[in-house]
């Protein structure tokens, strides 16, 4: 990450089996593969989208 930027940690709380593949591709894109997993991603608007697109399924916290 790079200095002064924001960052945001995201958790994957419900399971990818039996999504429609543009929210498994999303979540995929955040770096997130398994439940419970957490990846920490730059706050920008494309990675605002993503979150949105499948906020039902993650668990998103700001970080510093």
């Amino acid at each position: 990450m790079a200095a002064g930027k924001k960052s945001l940690k995201v958790t994957l709380i419900r399971s990818l089996h039996g999504r429609l593949a543009a929210h498994k591709a999303c979540a995929n894109g955040l770096g997130l593969r398994r439940v419970h997993q957490s990846a920490t991603v730059e706050d920008s608007p494309c990675t605002r989208g993503m979150i949105n697109k499948i906020s039902y399924m993650i668990k998103c916290e700001e970080v510093g």
